[in-house]
């Protein structure tokens, strides 16, 4: 490769970030399709071994994700919104519990001394926040209802995400091929490699531990409302959604459901209820999940998906949160192929 090339690819790159940046509210909704899309073809193919036609495998998949999607819509995202303004709104009443019932535990039980709390200037505190919070809610879904720009993108949403979605679907092996003819022929295998090690870094945590976490929210949300905890649901899918750390959505789970569980109940034995309820999950999570949807392939590793979500947020927005996890698979990749080549250069063993 000459010199003239790696400039001009260089420019190339930053021409293209470039675009991404300014183009990125437009770009959002073919970027949540595309995601999509790369969900469902693997669906897809297998429906096509089965002797399906394409198109036919493709809305057979399409169907199943619209589905899912009106469900968790039309179910899901309420029944949490109904359980986080219901939290919210008992905050305030959490005060006069730690001043009653815990606090003098704690000085019976611990021998710990917790006199100089200043606990009514916390009540006011989250009294205070959340009428702000309200107050900001408020002013935001006023906003909502008269931007007619923010109705043409939720619009563009729902009509778009959905048609976008089945085209890309319905032509994604087209797609990979076309582009997969324009590598030049010197360089195919090694850009063939290296892009099907990115699409299985990549497919291990979309379509692995994304299903994982969901799989785990349902899960301890059914263990929790069997035991009887009142926001069984939101603390249930809160410690899924953030199971992608190892051991992290147990222990979130465990502890905010253990508050509020004795809260709620005030005794001992339902708290053992709640540790069943996690430890039970870890176990099928280690022994049957984990194994099963993301298996022993080194993916994203959590502090990399964490970093990743967090800088594509601030550069991008929320394009760059989407982009973040495609963008990391690729760095990884790519950084694993310069170290391998450095370690067989005569640099690193002259």
């Amino acid at each position: 490769m000459t010199d003239a090339q790696k400039w001009l690819i260089l420019t190339c790159v930053f021409l293209t970030a470039w675009l991404l940046y300014l183009l990125a509210p437009v770009l959002t909704p073919f970027l949540v399709a595309a995601l999509l899309a790369y969900l469902g073809d693997p669906i897809a193919d297998r429906l096509e071994k089965k002797k399906l036609s394409r198109t036919l495998a493709v809305v057979v998949v399409f169907a199943v994700m619209l589905f899912a999607g009106l469900l968790l819509l039309l179910i899901l995202i309420p029944v949490l919104q109904e359980q986080l303004s219901a939290l919210l709104g008992r905050l305030p009443l959490f005060v006069p519990w730690l001043q009653e019932e815990l606090i003098p535990w704690l000085s019976t039980t611990a021998h710990v001394d917790l006199g100089n709390v200043d606990l009514e200037a916390l009540k006011q505190a989250l009294t205070g926040n959340w009428q702000d919070l309200g107050n900001i809610l408020g002013l935001f879904l006023g906003k909502v209802s008269h931007s007619g720009q923010l109705i043409f993108a939720w619009l563009a949403y729902v009509v778009l995400v959905p048609v976008v979605t089945f085209y890309l679907l319905r032509d994604w092996d087209v797609l990979v091929a076309n582009v997969h003819e324009l590598i030049p022929r010197q360089y195919e295998p090694v850009v063939s490699k290296l892009s099907l090690e990115c699409d299985s870094v990549l497919a291990e945590f979309l379509r692995g531990q994304v299903t994982l976490m969901l799989a785990l929210g349902i899960m301890y949300s059914i263990g929790l409302w069997i035991v009887g905890l009142e926001f069984a649901l939101l603390v249930g899918m809160m410690a899924g959604l953030v199971s992608f750390v190892p051991y992290l959505g147990a222990i979130v789970g465990i502890s905010v459901a253990g508050v509020l569980g004795f809260m709620q109940f005030q005794d001992l034995i339902h708290l053992l209820y709640i540790l069943i309820v996690f430890g039970v999950g870890q176990a099928i999570e280690g022994m049957l999940l984990s194994p099963i949807l993301v298996g022993d392939r080194i993916g994203l590793h959590p502090v990399t998906v964490i970093f990743a979500v967090l800088a594509g947020g601030q550069l991008f927005g929320f394009f760059g949160v989407l982009l973040a996890l495609p963008a990391a698979a690729i760095i990884v990749v790519l950084l694993r192929y310069l170290r391998q080549q450095y370690i067989d250069s005569s640099f690193y063993t002259p």
